[in-house]
């Protein structure tokens, strides 16, 4: 029995599924300096030999905790610093044995790979001559006898002018390089796309330089028609066509960079039919994932990035990104039952959403009014006597006093208030008097006013924390405490919110909104 155990024992290892991860480790720079490092990269910044020892044993923390068979990287300044990446992870107990970097001239930054199978092949697709344009890195390992081709993006950023005809020159050199492949080629495109996973849906009119055509969607491919590609189209897709794995996850779970509080979905695994075709290596479905260990993050929750402040590096923190993974197998795909149709989009009224707890789907609201917006919140309506509702974090493109259609993907309620969690804009109809659309004080004084109304021009009494006017008395909320204002002030607020937590309460958001009578 002993000697059968043996003899299975690589069967058992063969048919263990592996991982892909892709990391940007936020400028991994060595101390050496050559004149193409970033200015804050220099011994003036504090970017000593101590400060990339630091910076190596936080790259190489997250890297061992991410145990990723097969890791793309982003970030890496050179070969040099990649070598004494993998030194410290070998000392640390996580080695890899095998890696390729790209060696582009003249940028200050490389894209990589570490491997722990080994490397059969590599190749550097070149986007453009232009020093600051990175090239693609194309590798193929042998997985056990299979060969498997992962392609390692960094494309432009959305800063300096990073329209978005710049990213789309990276997606044509991929798609180019594809199209010479055979068509049974497997391949797994992964890294740092600067690109949301629904790029047609949010792409800012500042870098909008191609009449809203994308690099991700439209010339990756990864959406065909007038919404992404879904993972049950995969086997009769056109080859080019690619699958987006944010996909696996629910809406509100869709992000691995965060800025401002913006969270976005830029680091991508992206895969074609072929990952679907129960031959060779295949994916492992719904094994897609960030990497969200708690040291990732601040007390306050946000990515606890690299710290750089007043001029130096302060050897804290880890990247401004999280790691995201999937895994991989050569046993075959296993496609799971739909129950619902989710290329559908059903027409419907801010009303039908206060029926509804969660969305299965996607939900057009046609003719929608953005009464207020502060920030990236708003209070829309859609008739000036129907019932209002509120954006949260999702309105930072809306121009309040327009009217639109919108896509909805997420809603929630909290702690009581209705609440729109993602939507975008499909058509932008123009510019309405959105005042039409707010209640008067007289208004709400007379009558029992539902939750998410717009308030304007409101007299009263603030006193511990409730407002006093017309015989009614009605919690005050401000939503910055430094303009709260003392006990007894007799207020005239020109605009706030009726929003809900835990009971119906007045919102104000802006120092504008109010004014301290004498």
């Amino acid at each position: 029995m002993r000697y059968l155990l043996l003899f299975l024992l690589p069967i058992f290892v063969f048919s263990k599924p592996f991982k892909v991860a892709t990391y940007n480790v936020e400028n991994l720079f060595d101390a050496e300096y050559v004149g193409t490092e970033y200015d804050d990269y220099t011994v003036k910044h504090n970017w000593t030999q101590r400060m990339v020892d630091i910076k190596l044993n936080h790259t190489a923390e997250v890297i061992c905790d991410l145990d990723a068979d097969i890791l793309g990287l982003q970030e890496i300044e050179n070969d040099h610093i990649l070598q004494q990446l993998m030194t410290r992870l070998k000392r640390v107990g996580c080695p890899y044995g095998y890696s390729a970097i790209t060696h582009k001239k003249n940028a200050p930054i490389q894209v990589a790979l570490l491997s722990r199978y080994p490397i059969a092949k590599q190749n550097e697709i070149a986007v453009s001559t232009a020093a600051g344009v990175r090239n693609i890195l194309e590798v193929e390992v042998d997985i056990k006898g299979t060969p498997l081709t992962l392609f390692v993006n960094h494309w432009k950023s959305k800063a300096y002018h990073g329209y978005e005809s710049k990213r789309i020159k990276y997606a044509k050199a991929l798609q180019s390089r594809i199209a010479q492949m055979p068509e049974t080629k497997e391949y797994i495109i992964l890294g740092d796309f600067n690109s949301d996973h629904n790029a047609y849906l949010t792409l800012e009119n500042k870098i909008n330089d191609t009449y809203g055509k994308t690099a991700f969607n439209d010339v990756l491919k990864t959406k065909v028609g007038a919404y992404l590609v879904e993972e049950e189209e995969m086997l009769k897709a056109d080859k080019g066509v690619h699958y987006t794995l944010w996909k696996e996850l629910p809406v509100d779970q869709r992000w691995s960079h965060k800025f401002y509080g913006k969270k976005s979905s830029l680091d991508q695994i992206v895969l074609p039919r072929q990952m679907f075709d129960g031959q060779g290596v295949d994916y492992v479905n719904n094994s897609f994932k960030v990497f969200k260990r708690s040291y990732l993050f601040t007390k306050r929750g946000y990515i606890n990035k690299w710290e750089y402040k007043n001029g130096k590096h302060r050897a804290k923190g880890y990247s401004d990104h999280l790691p995201v993974y999937a895994y991989f197998d050569t046993k075959s795909y296993i496609a799971e039952e739909k129950k619902r149709a989710l290329k559908r989009v059903e027409t419907k009224s801010i009303e039908d959403l206060y029926n509804i707890e969660a969305l299965e789907g996607k939900i057009k609201l046609e003719n929608v009014v953005v009464v207020l917006k502060r920030g990236r919140n708003a209070v829309v309506k859609q008739r000036m006597q129907g019932r209002g509702i509120y954006l949260y974090g999702c309105a930072g493109r809306l121009q309040e006093g327009h009217k639109y259609d919108l896509l909805v993907e997420g809603i929630k309620t909290y702690h009581g208030l209705k609440e729109i969690t993602h939507a975008y804009s499909l058509k932008d109809k123009g510019v309405v008097e959105s005042e039409q659309y707010m209640l008067s004080g007289d208004t709400f004084a007379s009558n029992e006013i539902p939750q998410n109304e717009v308030l304007k021009e409101i007299s009263g009494i603030y006193k511990n924390k409730f407002l006093y006017f017309n015989d009614k008395k009605v919690p005050l909320y401000f939503k910055k405490k430094k303009f709260t204002p003392a006990n007894g002030s007799r207020l005239k607020i020109h605009y706030a919110h009726l929003g809900y937590y835990k009971k119906l309460q007045v919102v104000i958001y802006n120092k504008k909104d109010f004014e301290i009578l004498e």
